[in-house]
């Protein structure tokens, strides 16, 4: 890339761009406006070049050209009207800016999005009405598209947008056979690996903590620990029903220590629920791994602000955030292309908690 400074009257150029870049006109017009075949080295240089120059597309002659606003439609929608629905790792619609989980996801949606030009709309559907204001949004072409996180198995958006033929990909399977593409973590796997390294820390008294079992993600964590315990030859686990929520681990691990007092091991289904149990425990008495060993779920940030720290099961929530927002570009490249789902590997991540 030349060093060469811009020269002339007025605000920088195409031909500005690609005289620093060192590449043609044409090139530095695909680059900008988003067009996906381009060797990712050269769009490098060129976006260093659009930085050097102070280059600023004009969106509205862009938009002209691709039928593109350059924007995405980043929607957090749950089901329920009046309740204040809890969701996939415990946060509700009017929580969700608290929640780490969610600031994972938007980090993982900004970090791809960004260099591309492209700019997510915060939108929240917890209401009937948020629902319609949403397909409106999109049907009026304010966003090329849509990228759901919804909170709750009974929710109607994704249904809705896939009737109203709206570009849009969901993170989680949905919850009934839906033609829409998603970005999952395989969770049956990941409680597997909770399973096998209770076990194998010689846990023999194990329980669980589960997350709200109308949601799949939870179902899966339960059924994958509940069946690797079984080819421990344990094939009973005393199972509690949690949210996702701290203080809904803190009920959960109280019930479990009044019915099994003598459990050694503890499986919960996200990390906010397990650092509710950590307490328990520590208040009860009971050293944690050396009475109770304990193991969460998502690698989040209450993993480590936990003491002792988590030994968790990792999902890799930014890279499946980033791999949503692809999904969805590639989708509005590929308008015929047939749904699709991408369905990351969990890993274990050792602490001091088990």
């Amino acid at each position: 890339m030349s060093n060469e400074p811009v020269r002339g009257p007025g605000s920088p150029t195409l031909e500005d761009v690609a005289r620093v870049a060192g590449v043609s006109r044409a090139t530095v017009s695909r680059v900008v406006n988003g067009v996906r075949n381009v060797d990712p080295e050269i769009q490098e240089t060129v976006r260093q070049a659009v930085a050097v120059t102070g280059y600023v597309p004009n969106n509205a002659a862009r938009s002209l050209v691709t039928r593109r606003v350059g924007s995405v439609a980043l929607v957090v929608s749950g089901a329920g009207e009046e309740e204040d629905e809890v969701g996939e790792d415990g946060f509700s619609t009017r929580q969700i800016f608290g929640d780490p989980f969610f600031g994972r996801v938007v980090g993982g949606i900004v970090g791809y999005l960004r260099p591309r030009g492209i700019h997510p709309v915060l939108m929240l559907a917890d209401t009937a009405d948020a629902r319609s204001q949403v397909l409106a949004f999109l049907r009026q072409g304010n966003a090329d598209g849509a990228l759901l996180v919804s909170t709750h198995a009974e929710d109607p958006l994704p249904r809705l947008l896939t009737e109203a033929g709206q570009p849009a990909v969901l993170f989680a399977r949905p919850a009934r056979p839906l033609a829409i593409s998603y970005v999952d973590c395989a969770h049956h796997d990941g409680g597997s690996l909770a399973a096998d390294h209770l076990v194998a820390r010689g846990c023999d008294r194990v329980a669980t903590i589960a997350g709200p079992l109308d949601v799949p993600a939870s179902q899966d964590r339960l059924a994958g620990f509940q069946n690797a315990m079984a080819r421990h030859g344990r094939p009973y686990v005393p199972v509690v029903e949690g949210n996702f929520t701290l203080g809904s681990g803190v009920t959960a691990m109280e019930r479990l220590l009044v019915e099994h007092p003598d459990l050694d091991g503890v499986f919960a289904a996200n990390d906010l629920m397990a650092q509710g149990a950590v307490l328990v425990l520590r208040e009860h008495g009971h050293r944690v791994p050396d009475d109770v060993a304990v193991v969460g779920f998502d690698d989040s940030s209450a993993a480590l602000a936990c003491r002792p720290q988590l030994t968790t099961v990792r999902q890799p929530v930014e890279n499946m955030a980033a791999e949503m927002a692809s999904l969805l570009l590639t989708t509005l490249d590929q308008p015929d292309r047939r749904v699709t789902s991408v369905v990351f590997e969990p890993t274990l991540v050792v602490r001091q908690s088990a």
